[in-house]
């Protein structure tokens, strides 16, 4: 019989879960400002622009059809967030990058690429099986090696603006290579 809902044991339901810890890292991946301003701008040009071909009475309709779409396409860019929760109970903690989700006892070592070191790691260096989550905008990336045999993917490729942090949050001291 479940326990009576009481000021410090408030019923779980499904906005408060029960067994959700907090991530111990946290990033959600947004596109950089200058993009939102320089999409409205766009969209309020073209839309200027039609209301110019069309004015009269309807010459809002432009603006109110057009704005959204802008800001529906860079919050739709910038959905994907980077996690690491803690397991609950006996659970192991996971690394969740997207809809993805990666036990950190399956991770063998991490290593930061820089921005400089980018194009290599995605271009001529990059192994067709391995798990990638790119960013254009944002520079660094988090390379996750994994040691599991049953796994066809032998690395994980993540954009993070703080890998050290990420790597930190992962268990895992990585030193600045420069």
């Amino acid at each position: 019989m479940p326990a009576k809902p009481q000021p410090g044991n408030p019923r779980p339901s499904a906005t408060t879960p029960a067994s959700a810890p907090a991530p111990a890292y946290s990033e959600r991946l947004w596109v950089p400002i200058w993009w939102w301003v320089a999409g409205l701008a766009i969209v309020g040009l073209l839309a200027a622009e039609v209301n110019m071909g069309a004015p009269g009475i309807v010459a809002w309709l432009p603006y109110v059809l057009l704005l959204p779409f802008p800001a529906w396409g860079l919050a739709w860019l910038s959905r994907m967030r980077v996690e690491v929760v803690p397991g609950a109970g006996d659970a192991p903690a996971e690394l969740h990058v997207g809809r993805a989700h990666l036990p950190v006892e399956a991770i063998a070592r991490v290593a930061v690429v820089p921005g400089s070191a980018k194009s290599a790691a995605l271009g001529r260096q990059l192994d067709p099986a391995a798990f990638v989550q790119n960013r254009t905008w944002i520079k660094p990336m988090l390379l996750v090696v994994l040691d599991d045999p049953d796994d066809p993917t032998p690395y994980w490729l993540v954009s993070t603006r703080r890998p050290h942090d990420l790597a930190a949050a992962l268990g895992w001291k990585v030193s600045t290579a420069r």
